[in-house]
């Protein structure tokens, strides 16, 4: 299986997985996601100061600015074989 195909499954996998992780998981999940599908963040952060969920998400993305969409997918593929286990 190649690496697109294993991100995929690995996508629908942790939406089946049988605990829900902690906030900072998640956070890694959706960076390494956006990251390995849009690449880099935007230069500019959400217009909304006070919407923390938003900011929040934004920060890990961005966080990750450089990392290439293939590496940000096997890092994804790997942080889903160990939140299964």
């Amino acid at each position: 299986m190649n690496l697109s195909e294993q991100f995929v499954k690995a996508q629908e996998e942790s939406k089946q997985l049988k605990e829900r992780p902690d906030n900072e998981t998640l956070l890694k999940l959706y960076a390494l996601f956006k990251q390995g599908t849009s690449g880099d963040a935007p230069e500019e952060g959400p217009s909304n100061p006070f919407d923390i969920v938003r900011m929040a998400k934004y920060q890990a993305w961005s966080a990750l600015r450089g990392m290439s969409a293939e590496k940000a997918q096997e890092d994804y593929v790997a942080l889903v074989e160990r939140l299964k286990s």
